[in-house]
């Protein structure tokens, strides 16, 4: 855990270092400039609100993938996020985010054929496991030259949360069953884009590439043997599969031109 409070402070400082940076910044620009002109994407004082939602559900019968045959059985997955935030200044963002997933695996039968001497049959096999989590977030935007419309962001992300989860396998006699308890902790770096629209509605993607987590589960087997795990690490990478997809509302903007239409 030591480590994982470590880290949190040495990205968070990462990402301040521009704020404290600015001003020496500004000296150093007669001397040396690269052209490039920083302009307000979203202005002080406005609000943020919206969220991201996927579901996806798979149904096999008899179906075969590499060594695995026979595949009878369906699974389905599904997350929703809605979030809210300030900007406390020009292009700088703080909110707080919500988010809920569910997940189950029912596996009628299932067949494991590695050679003609090892093959595993597996029946009757069924998981199910709910997480709800809380995360604080920063948010900078980054406009592409002039554009009021697209923007770059990058989000450094503070969230916790916990949730249970079950597996079953087997009928009658051979019914076996595990019961957890999940404590889930992450900190991560989030760059995406930003395009309006509407006047007050934009689309964003964003796909995780840093992060530290950290992950605890204590388990229950058969309602009498106590188990747990823990596990944390690092990574540094793009996942194309990961990428997020979700719509966000800026208040101000919208209140905005309602007063100047009235005027």
């Amino acid at each position: 855990m030591k480590s994982f409070y470590r880290t949190i402070i040495l990205l968070l400082g990462l990402t301040a270092l521009p704020l404290f940076t600015g001003s020496a910044q500004a000296r150093e620009k007669e001397e040396f400039s690269r052209g490039i002109e920083m302009s307000t994407f979203v202005p002080k004082g406005n609000w943020i609100a919206g969220g991201s939602f996927s579901y996806s559900e798979n149904t096999a019968s008899d179906y075969e993938m590499l060594i695995v045959e026979d595949i009878d059985g369906t699974n389905y997955s599904f997350k929703v996020s809605p979030f809210v935030g300030y900007f406390f200044k020009d292009n700088l963002c703080i909110g707080g985010r919500f988010g809920y997933s569910r997940s189950m695996i029912k596996l009628n039968s299932t067949s494991l054929n590695i050679s003609e001497d090892l093959n595993f049959d597996i029946e009757n096999f069924y998981n199910l496991r709910h997480i709800y989590t809380g995360a604080v977030f920063f948010r900078n935007y980054i406009s592409l030259g002039n554009s009021k419309r697209f923007a770059l962001f990058n989000e450094v992300r503070l969230s916790a949360g916990g949730g249970q989860g079950k597996t079953i396998s087997g009928v009658d006699e051979e019914l076996k069953g595990s019961y957890q308890d999940i404590l889930e902790m992450e900190l991560g770096l989030i760059p995406g884009v930003t395009a309006f629209i509407a006047e007050s509605v934009a689309v964003e993607a964003s796909i995780n590439v840093l992060g530290f987590s950290y992950k605890k589960y204590d388990q229950t087997r058969n309602q009498v043997y106590q188990g747990s795990f823990e596990s944390s690490g690092v990574n540094f990478k793009v996942d194309i599969l990961s990428i997020n997809i979700g719509v966000s509302f800026y208040f101000d903007r919208l209140f905005g031109n309602s007063k100047k239409k009235k005027n």
